[in-house]
């Protein structure tokens, strides 16, 4: 019993090392705004719109923390309602901090360091968060597990781009490239499409399919 809870947290034990980034990186931000600091440009826009950037980093922390949980099977078989209160929460959570970043991406105003087609992308994959975390929450209440588990999958996958990419950008400078806007922007962007493409993998591969209806179960 001991060795298959044990086997059953190495997934989560990574995912919560890799969203410590990101909720590190939007904790650090909120404790400067607490601080009441004087408007300088890398936090004026910040500072313009408190509301948002909490709802954004406070929302995503919970779903980033909370959905790693879920992806422990021990955790899942013995505490059930943990996991479906836990999961609630992570999922509104995640919507409110999905749609909080969309607004701010749509009225921050543009940097030298976020070049055109970053804004682009994280409208794309701000805006497909936020419908894969929508339709999850639907195939729940529907009763429909598989569809659940996969549409939530995709939303913590885009949730966790922030965390892959010190990974990929990191894994660039190690090879000499250069730390340009260009270069930021492709790897947030091949962030979100590794984790994608992650997910994509494991609902193809490791989860149960819907049945069709009139089908023999």
């Amino acid at each position: 019993m001991a060795r298959q809870t044990a086997r059953g947290w190495p997934i989560p034990a990574g995912l919560l090392l890799l969203s410590l980034i990101p909720v590190g990186a939007g904790l650090l931000r909120l404790t400067g705004i607490a601080a009441n600091p004087a408007v300088t440009a890398d936090n004026a826009r910040f500072l313009a719109a408190q509301l948002p950037t909490w709802a954004h980093v406070i929302g995503g922390s919970l779903l980033l923390v909370l959905g790693a949980f879920q992806f422990s099977a021990p955790l899942r078989q013995r505490n059930p309602r943990w996991h479906r209160w836990s999961g609630r929460v992570a999922v509104v959570a995640g919507i409110v901090s999905a749609l909080a970043g969309l607004w701010m991406t749509a009225t921050f105003p543009h940097e030298p360091g976020n070049p055109a087609q970053l804004y682009g992308f994280r409208m794309s994959f701000g805006l497909g968060w936020a419908i894969c975390l929508i339709l999850g929450l639907r195939a729940a209440l529907r009763r429909d597990i598989p569809a659940h588990r996969a549409w939530m999958l995709r939303g913590y996958a885009i949730a966790m781009g922030a965390g892959t990419t010190v990974l990929t950008f990191g894994f660039w400078l190690l090879l000499g490239g250069s730390d340009s806007a260009l270069v930021m922007t492709w790897s947030i962007t091949a962030a979100w499409v590794l984790n994608l493409s992650i997910a994509e993998f494991i609902i193809r591969r490791h989860m149960p399919r819907p049945t069709p209806k009139g089908a023999p179960a």
